[in-house]
């Protein structure tokens, strides 16, 4: 179960639904495939083990990995939309860019006071 929001920044992880299948088919399957074809070409090209047995120790770690490595597909998968569309703040509806938001007016009563 994925956080409601960044812990650090306080980023909210609501989406519409499907908004992670795409983390799901691509980042988290696609990262799976890469381990299973890693481990098959260590295996079998390096080791020269029975193709029993290369087919074995390849399967069986996918999807262990593919289970555990799940939250962190989706982490990735916000930190890539985050990057490529970034957004305002929480008067923002989401539609502009963060660089086209003014920033808020400074308050001068919050400034820190320079004791020289």
């Amino acid at each position: 179960m994925p956080l409601d929001g960044c812990p650090r920044c306080g980023y909210p992880f609501e989406r519409e639904p499907g908004y992670f299948l795409l983390s799901i088919f691509a980042i988290n399957y696609g990262a799976g495939a890469l381990l299973g074809l890693i481990i098959y070409l260590v295996l079998d090209v390096c080791l020269h083990l029975p193709i029993w047995l290369v087919l074995t120790l390849t399967i069986v770690p996918m999807p262990i990995f593919n289970v555990l490595f799940a939250r962190h597909s989706k982490a990735l998968f916000l930190a890539f939309d985050l990057f490529f569309d970034p957004h305002g703040g929480e008067d923002d509806d989401g539609d502009r860019p963060i660089e086209s938001i003014a920033p808020p007016p400074k308050n001068p009563d919050l400034e820190p006071i320079n004791k020289s």
